[in-house]
């Protein structure tokens, strides 16, 4: 149902593909939407979210589209594995005509596979998070909505641990998930290892340590993983908690599925997720016959300047394949869905509609004076890039599981090592990338 990320490897794999079958010569044509009565057309949507299209909530929205668009047709394909699946068919024409841009395709490529949806500065007069879909002044991805990040959690048991206020430092975190394995025999921290996608999730945290919106741009000239950054508290918070016992046994038995009844009944304490999760943790929590009430959400363990920060990361972006006959279709789609459909607000997530207010979920964070920053991302492009010659993989949960492995023993190191290899190959990938 989530995301997953892939590897610098597979990054390269789409882009030669896309040349080699003819993606820098998609039409260039831009999608735009204008008289409802005069736009017609059948397309197809692609989404990660099979349970919405399984339990018949994508054809209501669908059925409310039509009101206003009657003349078009629209058709959901629900894909299970979404990166990986439409990595593949990337490789063709046939890749719907509105679809989330996955994870694998570099911002730069953007170009060769979507279509333009108009220029940024007309965009960002309406949308928040438009520079995450711009490439050369144009926008090629609208942002669904974004996500907070911060810990979802069970209150009860952390009260039940006599926990009751947000940790304000990694090392009081440890301490309160000590307190929940010592005082309920829950599992305080609960990684989801096995299915992988969960702990690519963790670099979201990227800016809410030190507060700092540029953040991503330092990782082009700096080392990431030097003391007091923001991957070094991230990384060595995770690699303490599992060195020091305080998550599952086994991570390789994991199951996001599960997971959701494990912390809706107080079988695991916390998850490092972002706010989407949020109503998914309170729906299991009813469905076990607990309140809904019980599930928390709390920030990243850190106070710069005296506030506790959470970066609004943004999930996926719509975007309109660049080879789709019916791109004014698509386009009234991806409006009127982005615009009107509420489904941001459904998830709890922070809409791009600059109108459009915060979800109840984040009421907290609001009431604490947590600062919710959006990330300057405008040496996205390089940032992958480097990436992508150091093969660390910072969307992608490979390293992380590595860190996890040499934590609890299974794999040679210590943390000092971890980070300094990562630091290596980082450097590394900095200089071949200038």
């Amino acid at each position: 149902m989530r995301r997953t990320a892939l590897t610098g490897l597979a990054l390269a794999a789409v882009a030669a593909l896309a040349a080699a079958c003819g993606g820098s010569g998609a039409s260039k044509e831009t999608a735009t939407a204008g008289d409802p009565a005069k736009i017609s057309g059948d397309i197809t949507v692609l989404t990660n979210r099979t349970d919405l299209v399984n339990d018949g909530t994508m054809k209501k929205y669908a059925d409310e589209f039509a009101k206003v668009h009657p003349n078009v047709q629209v058709k959901f394909e629900a894909i299970t594995d979404y990166e990986g699946e439409v990595k593949i068919r990337m490789n063709t024409d046939n890749y719907g005509d509105v679809l989330l841009i996955p994870n694998a395709i570099a911002k730069g490529d953007y170009p060769k596979f979507f279509a333009p949806l108009g220029p940024a500065a007309e965009l960002s007069q309406k949308y928040k998070f438009v520079q995450a879909g711009t490439v050369n002044d144009q926008v090629y991805g609208i942002v669904s909505f974004a996500s907070a990040n911060g810990f979802v959690y069970n209150k009860d048991l952390w009260a039940k641990a006599g926990v009751t206020e947000w940790p304000k430092t990694p090392e009081e975190f440890l301490a309160a998930l000590k307190a929940v394995k010592e005082k309920t025999g829950a599992t305080p921290l609960y990684t989801n290892y096995k299915d992988g996608w969960p702990l690519s999730n963790w670099t979201n945290a990227l800016g809410s340590v030190t507060c700092d919106v540029k953040a991503e741009r330092a990782m082009t000239t700096e080392d990431p993983w030097v003391a007091g950054k923001d991957l070094n508290v991230i990384d060595s918070l995770l690699f303490n908690a599992v060195r020091e016992q305080l998550t599952e046994k086994d991570p390789t038995t994991t199951n996001w599925e599960d997971s959701k009844n494990f912390i809706a009944t107080g079988k695991v304490g916390a998850m490092w997720l972002g706010s989407w999760a949020i109503p998914q943790m309170q729906a299991a929590a009813t469905t076990a016959g607990r309140s809904a009430d019980s599930i928390g959400f709390m920030p990243f363990p850190s106070q710069p300047g005296g506030s506790f920060c959470s970066v609004l990361n943004p999930d996926y972006q719509y975007a309109v394949n660049s080879h789709s006959r019916n791109k004014a279709a698509a386009r009234a789609w991806l409006d009127w869905f982005v615009d009107r459909s509420g489904f941001s607000a459904v998830n709890q997530g922070v809409s791009s509609v600059k109108a459009d207010p915060l979800p109840s979920a984040l009421k907290p964070y609001s009431d604490a004076g947590v600062k919710l920053i959006e990330m300057e991302t405008d040496q996205r492009i390089l940032v992958d890039n480097i990436d992508k010659e150091s093969e660390v993989g910072i969307k992608s949960p490979d390293y992380r599981q590595k860190l996890i492995d040499v934590a609890r023993g299974a794999a040679k190191g210590d943390l000092n090592s971890v980070l300094a290899d990562l630091s290596a190959k980082w450097k590394a990938g900095q200089q071949s990338a200038a």
